[in-house]
């Protein structure tokens, strides 16, 4: 269901405040250039620093301006199951095509209590899910075995791996047929593809979508070549969208090409020069400068 390049789109601001006016601008980008699926709200929308009502308004306005010429996926994750469930309830509601579900952070829960999160959440709200695994993030993977587990509710039809391995990739696909992996970490789309993988969630994909997608279309397509060389060019600069956390020099990079002020907000804040310096760099050996 959900496959390609997806977007793990940057959530834009303007003076610490929604700038809904720049949201239309990148979806219209992104149905521009082809990509397969916007998700909003999501690690890279800087979620965690949404007020409720704002996470409400941003996905309505990205479902609202995507008008079904993209899918759109939205971020519902929490580590309370009841906001989870109020979450994924309001991308049903407001006509999202599915919600990327973040496991429960800091409360690390055991496997049995993210069985037990994510089934009552599937359980209630019918539309798509598509599972999280970010440890990095969220201090607890998801095991592949849980992963299993969950793949025998209908709705929970794809799992983002980003926790930077591609065996978590064979093992889930050793263990169910019944769900779909795609890429959380962009410098390794390619040997997840390679592995069973049908896409990646893509935070490089804010800056060349079109790459991206060429890159997965040329897999899939058997140009194995064409595929390499693609992720070659793609990989130093999908490295410099994490010198420093996400979503920082990914929006540093779009106020270089002029496609965003940059802004983020508190506890996040603007890349160091040294690290600015070093993304420029990375978009002039692109091309794109």
């Amino acid at each position: 269901m959900f496959t390609g390049c997806m977007v793990a789109m940057v959530t834009p601001f303007a003076d610490g405040e929604v700038d809904f006016e720049k949201i239309d601008e990148l979806v219209e980008f992104h149905v521009a250039e082809g990509t397969e699926a916007i998700v909003t709200c999501g690690t890279t929308g800087e979620s965690p620093t949404l007020a409720h009502e704002e996470h409400d308004a941003v996905v309505e306005r990205v479902v609202a301006k995507a008008r079904r010429r993209v899918k759109v996926i939205a971020g519902s994750g929490s580590n309370s199951t009841r906001e989870a469930l109020r979450l994924t309830r309001h991308a049903k509601d407001c006509g999202a095509d599915g919600a990327l579900m973040v496991s429960p952070y800091y409360n690390k829960p055991t496997q049995e209590g993210l069985y037990r999160h994510y089934k009552t959440v599937a359980e209630a709200v019918d539309i798509p899910i598509m599972l999280y695994n970010v440890p990095g993030r969220t201090g607890m993977p998801i095991a592949p075995e849980t992963v299993a587990r969950l793949a025998e509710i209908d709705n929970v039809v794809s799992v983002k791996e980003a926790a930077g391995s591609v065996d978590n990739v064979s093992k889930i696909l050793s263990l169910t047929s019944k769900i779909q992996v795609v890429s959380g970490d962009d410098s390794l789309t390619l040997p997840m593809l390679a592995v069973g993988a049908v896409g990646v969630v893509s935070v490089v994909a804010n800056v060349v979508p079109g790459d991206v997608k060429r890159m997965i279309a040329a897999y899939e397509a058997g140009d194995v070549v064409e595929a390499r060389r693609l992720h070659a060019k793609l990989f130093p600069l999908a490295g410099a969208m994490f010198l420093e956390n996400n979503p920082m020099c990914v929006k540093a990079a779009m106020k270089i090409l002029g496609r965003l002020n940059g802004e983020v907000r508190l506890p996040l804040v603007e890349v160091s020069k040294p690290t600015e310096e070093k993304i420029r760099k990375a978009l002039a050996d692109y091309g794109l400068m």
